[in-house]
């Protein structure tokens, strides 16, 4: 039994006449009556009544039709589940991004938009540290990232291109001598205590922080490790140290801190967009236009 079968058996349950029914599926009405014949004999049962007035539908004939007419609906909209899946319409999208990202207008607003314009996509989204984003994709668990990162040094099979850059920020105790400063660099901090991520976090932040303290003359010295940012910067509150951190963190507010931007070059932190390196599918690259326009 073939789809087209079905189609031939509605239309003459329908019309309840063959020349109309042949019409309307623009065959002729003998090949019609010798498909329908066929589809009996296939079934082992009469579907159609015919006499010299008219055709009407048996028991067994009205029974057959209520599954045809479900059979060929669910066909038809397997075909057009496929066809929005080929457009990257449907489907699930898995999305990784680090902590700060949320904190920004950039991101919701990116969610938002995209929902807007694929609502039939499942999106998965994942806090996860860079380090963390880009083994998930080398292991397919992820489809798309948006990573910090210290270095343009992408691991094999991952792609990274810069989208924006973020200023650094010096999160300092309000009662510290140089919480007064409008602006600070990082060699008025060589005394100081810093508040970071552990090493194994894998955040490109400690990487950078590191190089910027290199470069202004000294080694940080860590005396605390948070993994989340807001713990480091209750840290601070308590007077434990000192800790660099992007400038969307300065929406936590945590009463006797302050933000003070830092004026050292490169005191950035770059995002970046992470793909599985080659051709995006259907479904990412429909994000991936969704990312451009809001650029």
């Amino acid at each position: 039994m073939e789809l087209r079968h079905l189609r031939y058996f509605v239309a003459v349950a329908e019309e309840l006449h063959f020349t109309r029914a042949a019409e309307r599926l623009h065959l002729g009405q003998p090949p019609l009556s010798q498909q329908i014949q066929a589809l009996e004999a296939e079934l082992g049962v009469a579907l159609f009544v015919r006499t010299r007035r008219k055709v009407s539908l048996t028991v067994a004939g009205e029974r057959f039709l209520l599954r045809a007419r479900e059979i060929l609906a669910a066909a038809a909209e397997a075909a057009n589940e496929a066809r929005r899946a080929a457009r990257g319409e449907m489907g699930e999208l898995r999305v990784g991004f680090t902590a700060s990202l949320s904190m920004t207008s950039f991101f919701p607003a990116l969610i938002y938009d995209y929902r807007l314009h694929y609502p039939q996509v499942a999106l998965t989204l994942r806090e996860m540290f860079s380090e963390d984003q880009c083994q998930a994709l080398i292991g397919g668990k992820l489809d798309v990232g948006f990573v910090r990162r210290a270095d343009a040094d992408a691991p094999e099979g991952v792609a990274l291109r810069e989208i924006r850059r973020d200023p650094l920020r010096v999160a300092i105790n309000r009662r510290h001598p140089l919480a007064s400063a409008r602006v600070l660099s990082l060699s008025q901090l060589r005394d100081e205590g810093f508040i970071g991520y552990p090493e194994e976090a894998g955040t490109g932040l400690t990487t950078l922080v590191r190089r910027l303290c290199l470069a202004a003359g000294f080694q940080p010295k860590v005396i605390q490790a948070a993994r989340e940012a807001t713990t480091q910067i209750g840290l601070v509150a308590a007077g434990l140290g000192v800790a660099v951190l992007p400038a969307q963190m300065e929406c936590v507010h945590i009463e006797g801190v302050k933000f003070v931007p830092l004026s050292d070059p490169g005191a950035y932190l770059s995002l970046a967009l992470a793909t599985r390196s080659g051709e995006p599918s259907a479904l990412l690259a429909g994000f991936l236009q969704r990312l451009e326009r809001g650029i």
